[in-house]
C-alpha cells in the first residue's frame, strides 16, 4: 500500500506540475520608475514607491510568485533581493559601505523574475525594466578646515576699516548643509576686531602704532551643522605708521674703529614715497666736522713738519710758534692746545705780540708767502673796525704800514707799500676779496701768494682773484725801523704813546711768511687736505644713471637720479672714511637733506631732513720705545779726532700698542693684553745736552747733510742741542741720529757729557721715553788703564722685541742697576796732584780695582736679581777711590744728584700723552726738555 501510495503521490504532484505549466502566462510587473535615499556608511535603500513586484499568475505556484530582482549596471554598488516571493516584495540594498564625498547619486535598471515552474525559476518570465534613482544623503562628519594654516595684513593707524581681510574655511561633507559654513568667531578676548558670517575681519577702533604695533588673533569657525572647526586659526594684523615720505632703515650712530679704511654709512636705507610716481631724486650728504681740530681731522705735524712732507720752499718764519724761553713773544697770548696736539692762539681783540727782529724775514722781495689757518666770524657793532692779522709798521716817528693782513667788514685786505723796485710810481697796494668763508666761524686755510703785482688768495686749495684793487704810492726807504706783529698793528709814531690799534678777534694757527717763493697749489692742497670725509663704497658698481658730486674737501656729497631704486642703492653705497693712522676720536655729525620732483610738478612730497652721527672710537696708544747702550768711555783723542765720536752707534727705536688678547674670551679670568709691535712715522727727535751748555768755541754736536738726502728730515743745531724734524718712518730716523757725532778740540776740560733723546709722533700727541746717554772721557794714564779692560768687554745688549708679549711693565725693567761711579773727582784729582803722584796712585789704584773685581764677582753670584737679556759692560775707573776732603764732597755731591736723576727716570708714566712743544722750538735750539719716562732701561757701558 505504501508503495502504491507513494506512486500515487508522485503522479500526483507531477500532475500538479503540469498543471502550473500551463498556467504562467503572465510576466511580473513592477513600477516604471523608483526614487531611493541611502544615508551614507548605512545599507539599506529606502524607495518611493517601494520595491514590490505583482505577478497575474499568482496564486498558482511558481508561475505567481516573484523569485528574484535583476539589476542592470555592473557599477551600481547594489542588489535587490525578494524578501516575499508570495507578495513580490523586495528590498534594495548596498553591497558596500556608500560614500556621499565621492558619489551622491546613482540610477540604474532593474527587473523583476518570477519562479516560473519551479523553484529554480526555470522557464519564469520577466518583468519589463524600470529605472532606479538613489540619492545618497550625507552625514556631518567633517568639521571646517581653513584654507591658509595663518593670516597677515597690515593696517594704517588712524582708520577704520569695513574689511581688513577675509579669511575662509571649507567643509569636505557633500551636502550643502553639512559643506557650507554658517559662522565665524574670534575667540581671542578683548581684541579691537570682529567678524562677519563670511569670514570679513574688521577693526572696531582706530588703531595707534605707538600705542600696538601688532596683533595676532584666533579665529574659528562652524559649518551649517554646527559641527565646529578643530583648530583655530592665527591671524597677524601689523599697525603701520600713517604714511610718511621719507628715509627708513638708517642708524641714528654709526661707530667707526680707526684703520678700517672705508664704512658704509647707511647699508640698509631706503627711502619712502608712499606710492607717489616720482621724476627725480636729489640728495645731499654733509659730514660736519667743524668742531674738529681745524674744521676736519687733519694731521697735527708742526707746520714746518707738514711744509717738509707736502714738498714746501724751505726757509719759512713761523709767526706763532709754541710758547717757550726764545719764542717768547707768544708767551702772554692765549693758546688751545686741546686738539690733539693742534697748536691754536685765540685773539679776543685785547691780545697782540711783536715778532722780534731777529725772527723778521729781512730778506722780503716783491716775490713771498704768506699763510695761516683762521677762523673768524662777524663782530656785532665794529663792522667798521680793521682787525689786523699781521702788520708791518713804523717803530717810532711815523705810522706807515709798509704790509699788512686785514679783514674789514667781512672783506680780506692785503696792503702792500713796500718799494721793491725804487721806482716812484703809482701802483697797485691794497688787493681786496670778499669770500662767505671770511666770517663764517669755520675754519679756513688762506694762502697769499705774492708776485707782485699779481697777488692770489687761496682758501682751503680754491685760488681767488680780487674783487678790487687800489693803487698807492710805495712807502721809500727810511732810517726808520720796523715793526713786525701780530694780531693787532703797532702804532709808534704820531701818537703820545705808543699802542696796538686794530685788535683781531678770532683764532689763527700756522702763520708763517715765505720770503724768495710761491706755493704750488699742489703743496697748498696738500697741507689743508682734510684726513677724512665721505667716499662711495665700490664707486664701479654704482649706476650710470646716478649723478654725484664732491666738494673739494669730500665733506659734501650730492646725488641725484631719476630712478628711486638705483637712488636707494647709491645711498647704501655712501661711506665714511679717515686715513689717519691715529685718528681724532669723538663725533662727527651727518646730515641728510632730500628733493623730490613730480612728474609735471616742481615738488609734490617733502621728505624731511635727518641726522646721524659717526663716533670715532678712539686708537689704540703706541708706545714709543727707545734703546741703546747708555753709557760710553771715550779716549780724549778720539773726541778731537776728524768727526768726533758716534753717540747713538747701536740706537733702536720700536714703537707698540696694547691689543686686547682674544683666547681669553671664554675664560672668567682676564688676561693682560698683549704688546704688538706696529709701524708708524716721527716728527721729531730732540738731542738735549744735560747739564751745562756746549762750549761753541771747542766743541759742538755734528750731522753731515748727506745724512738726511733723500728724507723728509732736517734739522737745527745750536749749544743746548740737536734737534731733527720732519715727517719720515722710525727708520729713517735711526739712520740719521746714529750719524749725530759729538766733537771736542779740547777734551782736557771735559771729563763726561750727558745727552738726553726723546722722540715724537703727531707733534707731541705721542712721545717717546728719555733715553740718558752718558760718554765719559778718558784722559792720559787711565786711557791705557782703562784700555786693559776694553777687551774683555761683552758684546752689546740685545735690543728688545715687544711682540706680542704680556703687556707687563714690570717685566721690560730690571729689578737692579748697575752704575759705575762718576769720574769727576778723578780729574779734580789730577789736576791738584802732580804727575809722579798720579803715576803712584794709579799702580795703587791697579791693586785696588782688582779686589773690586773680585768682590763684584762674588757679589754677583750670590745676589737674587733678575736680569733681561741685555749684557752688563762695566768700565772701571782706576783712581775714583782716590780723593781729598773736598773731592769726597763733590763725589757725594754727584752722587745725590745721580740718584735724583735715576729716581727721576723711574716714574712709572710713560702714558704718551699730549705736549704743548711744538716743532717751532728746535728751529731755535731749544729741544723739549720736559719728558716723563716710565721704564728703568738696563745700563750697560761700553768703552772704545
Amino acid at each position: 500500500m505504501l508503495r502504491i501510495a507513494g506512486v500515487l503521490v508522485v503522479v500526483v504532484a507531477l500532475g500538479m506540475s503540469a498543471g502550473r505549466t500551463k498556467v504562467n502566462k503572465h510576466k511580473p510587473w513592477i513600477e516604471t520608475s523608483y526614487h531611493g535615499v541611502i544615508t551614507e556608511n548605512t545599507e539599506v535603500v529606502l524607495l518611493d514607491p517601494p520595491l514590490v513586484a505583482l505577478d497575474k499568475d499568482a496564486p498558482v505556484p511558481y508561475a505567481g510568485e516573484i523569485c528574484a530582482f535583476t539589476i542592470h549596471g555592473v557599477e551600481a554598488p547594489f542588489e535587490a533581493v525578494v524578501l516575499n516571493g508570495t507578495s513580490g516584495e523586495g528590498q534594495l540594498r548596498a553591497r558596500g559601505l556608500v560614500d556621499c564625498e565621492q558619489q551622491k547619486e546613482y540610477t540604474f535598471i532593474i527587473q523583476a523574475h518570477d519562479c516560473g515552474s519551479g523553484p529554480g525559476g526555470t522557464e519564469g518570465k520577466k518583468s519589463h525594466k524600470a529605472v532606479v534613482h538613489i540619492q545618497v544623503n550625507d552625514v556631518n562628519e567633517f568639521a571646517p578646515v581653513f584654507r591658509e594654516p595663518q593670516y597677515h595684513a597690515a593696517v594704517t593707524e588712524g582708520k577704520i576699516y569695513d574689511s581688513i581681510l577675509q579669511v575662509e574655511a571649507t567643509d569636505q561633507d557633500c551636502s550643502p548643509q553639512y559643506s557650507q559654513i554658517c559662522n565665524y568667531q574670534i575667540t581671542t578676548g578683548n581684541t579691537p576686531f570682529a567678524i562677519d558670517r563670511n569670514g570679513n575681519i574688521r577693526n572696531t577702533e582706530k588703531l595707534s602704532y605707538d600705542r600696538q604695533k601688532q596683533y595676532e588673533i584666533q579665529v574659528t569657525a562652524w559649518d551649517c551643522g554646527q559641527k565646529r572647526a578643530l583648530h583655530t586659526v592665527p591671524v597677524h594684523i601689523e599697525v603701520k605708521p600713517v604714511c610718511k615720505p621719507g628715509w627708513q632703515g638708517w642708524s641714528k650712530r654709526v661707530d667707526y674703529e680707526p684703520g678700517t679704511g672705508s664704512k658704509q654709512l647707511f647699508p640698509k636705507m631706503h627711502l619712502e614715497t608712499c606710492g607717489g610716481p616720482l621724476s627725480s631724486v636729489r640728495t645731499t650728504v654733509e659730514l660736519q666736522t667743524s668742531h674738529i681740530g681745524k674744521g676736519c681731522d687733519r694731521e697735527t705735524y708742526s707746520e714746518k713738519s707738514l711744509q717738509k712732507l707736502c714738498g714746501a720752499s724751505s726757509g719759512s718764519t713761523d709767526l706763532l710758534p709754541a710758547p717757550s724761553s726764545a719764542t717768547n713773544w707768544t708767551f702772554w697770548l692765549l693758546t688751545d692746545s686741546g686738539r690733539d696736539s693742534d697748536l691754536i692762539f685765540r685773539f679776543e681783540g685785547r691780545q697782540a705780540a711783536k715778532i722780534p727782529d731777529w725772527v723778521v724775514p729781512q730778506n722780503l722781495t716783491d716775490q713771498f708767502t704768506i699763510a695761516t689757518w683762521m677762523k673768524h666770524g662777524p663782530s656785532p657793532g665794529l663792522r667798521a673796525e680793521k682787525e689786523t692779522l699781521l702788520c708791518n709798521s713804523d717803530k717810532t716817528e711815523m705810522n706807515r704800514h709798509h704790509y699788512s693782513l686785514y679783514v674789514h667788514n667781512c672783506r680780506l685786505v692785503f696792503l702792500l707799500r713796500t718799494d721793491f723796485s725804487s721806482a716812484d710810481s703809482f701802483r697797485p697796494a691794497e688787493f681786496h676779496w670778499k669770500l662767505e668763508q671770511i666770517c663764517d666761524k669755520e675754519w679756513h686755510y688762506y694762502v697769499l701768494n705774492v708776485e707782485f703785482p699779481v697777488v692770489t688768495l687761496y682758501v682751503d686749495g680754491a685760488s681767488y682773484e680780487p674783487y678790487l684793487v687800489t693803487d698807492d704810492w710805495p712807502i721809500h726807504p727810511s732810517q726808520i725801523d720796523m715793526q713786525l706783529t701780530v694780531g693787532a698793528c703797532w702804532q709808534g709814531g704820531e701818537v703820545t704813546k705808543p699802542r696796538f690799534t686794530q685788535y683781531f678777534r678770532g683764532s689763527l694757527s700756522g702763520l708763517t711768511i715765505r720770503p724768495g717763493h710761491i706755493e704750488t697749489q699742489k703743496v697748498i692742497s696738500c697741507l689743508q687736505a682734510c684726513k677724512e670725509g665721505l667716499d662711495i663704497h665700490s664707486l664701479e658698481s654704482l649706476d650710470k644713471s646716478i649723478k654725484f658730486h664732491f666738494n673739494p674737501a669730500q665733506s659734501i656729497l650730492v646725488m641725484e637720479g631719476e630712478d628711486l631704486d638705483h637712488i636707494n642703492t647709491a645711498l647704501r653705497k655712501v661711506s665714511y672714511i679717515n686715513s689717519r693712522q691715529f685718528p681724532t676720536a669723538g663725533i662727527r655729525r651727518l646730515h641728510i637733506s632730500t628733493s623730490v620732483q613730480c612728474f609735471g610738478e616742481d615738488t609734490c612730497i617733502s621728505i624731511p631732513d635727518i641726522d646721524a652721527v659717526v663716533m670715532v672710537q678712539q686708537p689704540s696708544e703706541p708706545r714709543i720705545t727707545i734703546t741703546g747702550v747708555e753709557r760710553l768711555s771715550w779716549p780724549a783723542s778720539d773726541l778731537r779726532a776728524p768727526g768726533g765720536i758716534a753717540l747713538f752707534q747701536d740706537l733702536h727705536i720700536i714703537s707698540t700698542v696694547k691689543k686686547a688678547d682674544g683666547t681669553a674670551q671664554h675664560h672668567t679670568a682676564r688676561r693682560p693684553g698683549v704688546l704688538e709691535e706696529i709701524i708708524h712715522n716721527l716728527d721729531y727727535c730732540d738731542v738735549l745736552v744735560l747739564g751745562e751748555e756746549l762750549r761753541a768755541e771747542q766743541e759742538s754736536l755734528q750731522l753731515h747733510r748727506s745724512a738726511l738726502t733723500g728724507k723728509h728730515l732736517d734739522a737745527t743745531n745750536s749749544t743746548t742741542g740737536m734737534s731733527i724734524y720732519g715727517v719720515d718712518s722710525m727708520s729713517n730716523y735711526e739712520q740719521v741720529i746714529r750719524e749725530v757725532r759729538y766733537f771736542n778740540f779740547e777734551p782736557t776740560l771735559v771729563t763726561e757729557r750727558r745727552f738726553r733723546l726723546t722722540c715724537s709722533e703727531l707733534n707731541g700727541r705721542y712721545t717717546s721715553n728719555e733715553f740718558t746717554l752718558e760718554v765719559s772721557v778718558l784722559h792720559s794714564a787711565q786711557t791705557g788703564l782703562a784700555g786693559e779692560h776694553v777687551n774683555h768687554l761683552v758684546a752689546p745688549p740685545q735690543y728688545m722685541q715687544l711682540v706680542h708679549h704680556p703687556s707687563i711693565i714690570q717685566d721690560l725693567s730690571p729689578s737692579h742697576m748697575s752704575g759705575v761711579p762718576s769720574a769727576a773727582t778723578m780729574v779734580i784729582v789730577m789736576c791738584i796732584a802732580a804727575l809722579v803722584v798720579v803715576v803712584v796712585i794709579g799702580i795703587y789704584r791697579i791693586h785696588i780695582t782688582h779686589q773690586q773685581d773680585t768682590k763684584l764677582n762674588e757679589t754677583t753670584k750670590d745676589s737674587d736679581m733678575t736680569w733681561d737679556s741685555a749684557a752688563l759692560n762695566i768700565t772701571v775707573n782706576p783712581m775714583e777711590n782716590l780723593e781729598g776732603p773736598q773731592g769726597a764732597e763733590e763725589d757725594a755731591t754727584e752722587e745725590e744728584e745721580e740718584e735724583e736723576d735715576d729716581e727721576d727716570e723711574e716714574e712709572d708714566d710713560n702714558t704718551s700723552g699730549e705736549s704743548d712743544d711744538s716743532e717751532e722750538e728746535a728751529d731755535v735750539q731749544l729741544p723739549t726738555a720736559a719728558r716723563q719716562n716710565n721704564k728703568n732701561w738696563h745700563k750697560a757701558t761700553v768703552s772704545f
